[in-house]
Order: structure tokens, then sequence, then C-alpha cells
């Protein structure tokens, strides 16, 4: 009875061993699939309004005087941003039109009563190339100018001249909530110069217009 017990034990165990052998091997657990956040994707055409000041300097050719024009300035800008699925990369194309108010004078021999050169509106039209981290894309941008040199003189006058020139400069924008992003920006605007005759001005002389700009504003993207 004995022999009968451990034959049928050892049995049942080579048999267990033979049915385990052949069962197959469980696969390796497959890892989970990455995350990957969808990023703030930029593209799209774009309104907004802008403000801020300017300084800069404009000289007088033959009068001994240079003034250094200042003030505010308040507009509106369009523009369309294209961002690459995936890319950090925004390229745009960005127009805008500011009434300005940036004079300044300057009285000498020549001009005793007192000179002034002023701006009183300015525009851009420039190409923007940005590197996005999601909702915040610091840029460059760079293109075209126009806007009036205004010069005058007391008792003469005076010449008020429309100028194409260019700008360049840098900025930082974010995406605030919805369609809604707010910018700071920084321009260099030249406008080159005007001619101011003898009867506009007491003298011949070429005046010229350039300014540092720093602006912030506020877009919506359609």
């Amino acid at each position: 009875m004995r022999r009968v017990l451990l034959t049928t034990v050892a049995f049942f165990a080579a048999a267990t061993a033979a049915v385990a052998a052949d069962l197959p091997r469980a696969l390796p657990a497959k890892a989970p699939a990455a995350y990957v956040p969808v990023g703030y994707n930029w593209t799209g055409f774009y309104l907004g309004i802008n403000g801020g000041y300017a300084w800069g300097r404009s000289h007088w050719s033959t009068f001994a005087g240079n003034p250094d024009p200042s003030g505010g300035m308040v507009g509106g800008t369009a523009g369309y941003n294209w961002q690459a699925a995936g890319s950090p990369w925004v390229f745009g194309l960005e127009g805008d039109l500011d009434w300005t108010n940036i004079r300044g004078s300057f009285v000498s021999a020549a001009c005793p009563a007192g000179c002034q050169t002023r701006n009183d509106w300015l525009g851009t039209v420039r190409g923007r190339v940005g590197f996005a981290w999601d909702r915040v894309m610091p840029y460059i941008t760079g293109g075209l100018a126009v806007g009036n040199i205004k010069v005058s003189q007391p008792g003469f006058a005076g010449v008020n001249d429309t100028n194409a020139g260019w700008s360049a400069g840098a900025g930082i924008e974010a995406a605030l909530s919805g369609n809604w992003s707010a910018k700071l920006e920084y321009l260099h605007v030249d406008l080159g110069h005007t001619d101011c005759a003898v009867g506009a001005c007491s003298l011949p002389t070429r005046v010229g217009f350039h300014a540092e700009t720093v602006r912030a504003g506020v877009n919506y993207r359609f």
C-alpha cells in the first residue's frame, strides 16, 4: 500500500511538471504609452491694441541744434502667425498704425525763438520670427516704417513730409486665457530725413528723425 501511494505521488508530480513545461511563457508587461501634452499653437489671424513711449534724436544740419524728441503713442495692430505642428518656430507678418506725440525743440543763434521736430503718426509692417515655449514666445522683428517728420520754426512755413524708413527690434508675447495674448516690444525706428528750404525755414537744412520705442499690447487671435 505504501509503495502504491509513493508511486501515485511520483506520477502526479511528473505529470504536473510536464504540463507546466508545455504552458506558454508569460509575455513581458508592455510599458504604458508616454503622455505627450498638446502644446499651444500660435497659428492664426489676430487684431490688437498697443501703447507705449518713444524717445529719439533729430539732427538739424545747419542750425547748431539737435532736439531730442520724445512722447507717447497708441494705436492698433493686425497680423498673422503660422506655426507647423510639432515645431517651436513661429513665422508671422504684423502691421500697426499709431497716433504719436513725439516731439522736441531747441534754441540756438540760428533759431532764437525755438525750432521743433515732431512726429504725429507712425506705422510699421514687419516680419516676425519667434521661438515658442508653449504659451510664451520671444521673437525678433523687422521691416518697413512709415511716418511723418514735421519741422517748424516760428515765422516760417515749415514742412510736414511723410517718410518711409525701416524698423527692427525684439519682443516677447504670452498667451493668456482663451484667445487673448499680451506682448512687450522694443523697436528702433528710422524715418530718414526731410529737407527744409529757405522760406520754409530761415536757413536751408536737412532734418533727420530716428527713435527708440517701447510698447505693450494685447491681441485677440481668431
